[in-house]
């Protein structure tokens, strides 16, 4: 017999199936096609309650074993963004504190002390516990993951990004995550994006270039 639980999930998927298959023109040119890097931002608020919904989105997509090693800091305020400040490559100094936010996307290398919470359908733990270096390659990998989930949750509820690296690890770690198994990965500056600091595209490469299908 099934369980209720999985049952209620099986059905909850065939209900969202049935009612949208796939996202309009306008949703994946916001998310893809015509979304773009910001280097400057206007002079509007994020209000807290929007990075609450920018998280409660992200979670929900997948990372292996639902381990979610993510761990973010939101700088918002102006005496947190002066600790910002010595982290940051001379380049990246005025338009990380002009931003409205910078998110510290960092992994937690002891995501495994949570798993008996995220994972209770089977002990995942001992796969981690006692191999660092599993630990931290799965870490910095799925944290890694949830940061894109990251960018294109803030696109989806109209927020802007500017993803980067350009900051002193060790500094941040220090500065932020002291005492802790957290480490820093990159940073996303998040607001409402200024269109004339935007450049002309980039390329891409053509499918055939990069892709193989066997």
């Amino acid at each position: 017999m099934t369980d209720p639980a999985v049952a209620a999930a099986q059905e909850a998927v065939r209900a969202l199936k049935e009612r949208v298959q796939s996202l309009d023109e306008n949703a994946l040119d916001l998310l893809f096609r015509d979304a773009r890097t910001f280097n400057g931002w206007q002079d509007r608020e994020v209000p807290d309650a929007l990075l609450h919904r920018l998280f409660d989105l992200m979670k929900m997509a997948p990372t292996s074993a639902n381990m979610s090693p993510a761990r973010i800091v939101f700088v918002k305020s102006a005496e947190a963004k002066e600790r910002l400040r010595p982290t940051l490559s001379p380049g990246n100094v005025d338009k990380t504190l002009a931003a409205p936010v910078c998110a510290i996307i960092g992994y937690d290398q002891e995501f495994w002390r949570h798993l008996p919470k995220l994972f209770p359908h089977r002990d995942m733990t001992g796969a981690f516990k006692d191999n660092p270096t599993a630990a931290e390659t799965a870490a910095f990998r799925n944290a890694t993951l949830q940061g894109g989930y990251f960018i294109l949750a803030a696109r989806a509820i109209g927020l802007d990004c500017g993803p980067m690296s350009g900051f002193d690890n060790a500094k941040m770690d220090a500065e932020f995550f002291a005492g802790t198994a957290v480490k820093s990965n990159f940073l996303c500056n998040l607001g409402y994006g200024d269109p004339t600091t935007v450049f002309q595209r980039s390329p891409r490469f053509d499918f055939s270039e990069v892709c193989t299908i066997l």
